[in-house]
C-alpha cells in the first residue's frame, strides 16, 4: 500500500484499518488535531469527488492500493486570505485610476485591469469556499456589513454592469462603475478579510 499527502509519500502504520473508509476515518481524524482537512481524493489513480466517498469507503485495502489525498489546513487559508487582502487593495487603487486611464486613451491598461480583476475574484472565490470547511473560523466574516452570500448577491449584477459597460465601449459608465462602484466594494472584501 502507498499512501501519499499533498503529493508527499508518507510511511503510516496501520491499526485495525482494513477498508479504504476506515483509513481516510483515521487520516481526517488527525488532520483535524491540526487544523486541516482533505480537499482531493484519488484512489489508484482514479480522482474520487465528493459523491463517490461513500461508494469506495468499503473497498479493502490490498498490497496495491495506492491512496493520495489533497489536504488544506486553516493556515493555509488564512495565508491565502492575506495575500488576497493585499492584492484587493492594490486592485481597488487600480480601479479608481480607471477613468483617467480611459481619457488617457489607454486602453491596454484598463484591459489588463479588468482582466486582473476578473482572475483575483475568481480566485477569491475559491479560497472563501476552501474557507467554508473551517466555519468555527471562518463562519462569521461579513463584507461590508453583509455576509458573503448578500454580498455577492449585490455584487454580482454591478460586474454584469460593467462587463456590460465594456462590451458596447461606454468609457463613461466604465469608469464610473470602476470607480464609484466596483472599487469601494473590492477594498471591502479587502478589510474584511485582513480582519
Amino acid at each position: 500500500m502507498e499512501f501519499f499527502v499533498n503529493n508527499e509519500k508518507i510511511d503510516v502504520s496501520l491499526e485495525n484499518e482494513k477498508t479504504v473508509g476506515e483509513v481516510l476515518i483515521a487520516f481526517e481524524k488527525e488532520f483535524a488535531k491540526n487544523e486541516a482537512t482533505t480537499v482531493g481524493i484519488v484512489l489508484n489513480g482514479q480522482s474520487i469527488d465528493a459523491g463517490r466517498v461513500d461508494e469506495i469507503a468499503n473497498e479493502p485495502l490490498n498490497d496495491d492500493t495506492k491512496l493520495e489525498l489533497t489536504v488544506i489546513n486553516a493556515l493555509e487559508i488564512e495565508s491565502a486570505f492575506n495575500a488576497a487582502s493585499a492584492d484587493f487593495e492594490k486592485l481597488a487603487g487600480e480601479l479608481e485610476n480607471v477613468p483617467v486611464l480611459i481619457q488617457s486613451g489607454k486602453e491596454k491598461n484598463v484591459a489588463d485591469i479588468v482582466k486582473t480583476t476578473a482572475d483575483e475574484i475568481e480566485s477569491f472565490v475559491h479560497i472563501l469556499s476552501l474557507s467554508s470547511l473551517f466555519p468555527e473560523k471562518y463562519g462569521k466574516i461579513v463584507i461590508g456589513g453583509k455576509s458573503f452570500a448578500d454580498f455577492f448577491a449585490e455584487f454580482s449584477p454591478i460586474l454584469k454592469d460593467f462587463e456590460n459597460a465594456l462590451e458596447s465601449k461606454d468609457s463613461v459608465l466604465t469608469g464610473d462603475l470602476a470607480e464609484y462602484e466596483l472599487a469601494p466594494r473590492i477594498r471591502d472584501i479587502s478589510n474584511a478579510i485582513r480582519k
